[in-house]
């Protein structure tokens, strides 16, 4: 065993540079609370970016790691096992889709629902309908085919050619969708909230609008719900309150509660162009997570914790409108459940990670969405005795960052 001593330098000596974390190194948590290797405590709002919808050791996820843990974790695709059998037949049950393709990331997850959608094109119509439309500011991944896709130009410059056939488009602009969505699309991806583009909600009419005219075109319609998946908005995939129902789901983040899964979800008819051999993956639907993952959806499913997740949502906006009548430092709250975004007013534009510093210094993980949102995403059960002890340790760090007032 290595004992040699760690530390966040270490990152910085060992590690390739994509990353820079913060000066503090989590150790163990349990529920909404984290503490550092120093022992210090933080109240996590961030929920390792929505992932970690049931809090970290929780107990129910940690009786199933164990028990199928000590039965079988992998077993590779020229088998099957239980456990992702009846993941599939749990998420069927809950959405529109008749098929899953089980993968371990939200990045992989889009990538098969972004082959699929010109595999059934191609075979539809012909190699000629290949178009694929986003949304600026969107994000659908690191793969190379997925941040092309994506609306945020920096993350795909500097890779070589991306790949062709990609339009980007206004997000919630309808007349921009009408024009573009045409004989030569076979797929729109949006995201019902964006994410990492500052925790935008969609305009139900703009996702009616795209529904419509994917029908008109003959194009499948696909839903990014990798960050609004799973309870995160307060229903348990954020499509089933929109009015517009999909082609093509993706889901991971908290899917696994932190152990790494991700899904396509589709119907029997889309299914079908995946035939044998045409994608595929190593890990993907192994038993330890399909396990795992099956638990979380019981738990979260729950229409009475369901019914939680929006209760916290909004005691959350509440808690931001009383830090604003103080420091006035936000010019708007968005966003859905337990996804939301508290906008930076223009006296302190562009400083959202100096919020994120001092929330950390005063014992708080949060996020950000771009330089002018503070991100929230908690646990969906995070207890109101956490809620509360978070927000007064926030309120000190908006005084470190606004002064007192």
């Amino acid at each position: 065993m290595n004992d040699q001593p760690v530390s966040r330098q270490t990152f910085d000596e060992v590690m390739v540079p994509v990353f820079s974390p913060a000066p503090f190194v989590p150790d163990r948590g349990e529920g909404s609370r984290l503490w550092d290797t120093a022992g210090r405590e933080y109240i996590d709002f961030a929920g390792g970016i929505a992932v970690t919808a049931l809090g970290h050791a929780n107990p129910a996820l940690l009786r199933v790691l164990h028990e199928q843990g000590g039965k079988l974790w992998h077993i590779g695709n020229g088998y099957t096992n239980e456990p992702v059998l009846r993941l599939a037949q749990q998420l069927a049950a809950l959405t529109f889709a008749d098929r899953a393709f089980f993968a371990n990331s939200g990045a992989e997850a889009n990538e098969a629902a972004l082959k699929l959608a010109r595999r059934v094109a191609f075979d539809r119509h012909g190699a000629h309908k290949d178009e694929i439309i986003s949304f600026t500011q969107s994000f659908h991944g690191r793969t190379f085919f997925t941040v092309s896709v994506g609306g945020q130009p920096k993350y795909s410059e500097g890779f070589g050619p991306r790949p062709a056939g990609i339009v980007h488009l206004p997000y919630n602009d309808i007349e921009a969708a009408k024009r573009a969505i045409g004989s030569r699309t076979c797929a729109v991806i949006v995201e019902p909230v964006q994410g990492e583009g500052g925790v935008i909600p969609a305009d139900p009419a703009f996702l009616s609008v795209l529904r419509e005219a994917c029908d008109a075109h003959g194009a499948l319609l696909i839903f990014d719900e990798v960050q609004t998946g799973v309870g995160r908005t307060g229903h348990f995939y954020a499509y089933e309150d929109t009015g517009v129902t999909p082609d093509i789901l993706t889901t991971a983040k908290a899917l696994g509660n932190g152990f790494p899964i991700g899904a396509m979800l589709t119907t029997d008819a889309i299914a079908a162009h995946f035939t044998l051999g045409v994608h595929g993956t190593t890990y993907g639907g192994n038993p330890l997570g399909a396990a795992i993952a099956g638990k979380v959806v019981e738990l979260v499913s729950d229409p009475a914790l369901l019914a939680g997740v929006r209760a916290r949502g909004e005691a959350i906006r509440a808690k931001l409108a009383h830090l604003n009548e103080r420091f006035d430092a936000l010019a708007e709250v968005r966003g859905k459940g337990l996804l939301i975004g508290a906008q930076l007013n223009a006296r302190y534009a562009g400083r959202a990670k100096d919020f994120l510093s001092a929330a950390a210094h005063r014992g708080v993980m949060m996020l950000i969405a771009g330089p002018d949102v503070l991100r929230f995403a908690p646990s969906l059960i995070i207890p109101e005795t956490d809620l509360n002890e978070g927000f007064a340790r926030l309120e000190r760090a908006f005084e470190d960052v606004c002064g007192s007032r």
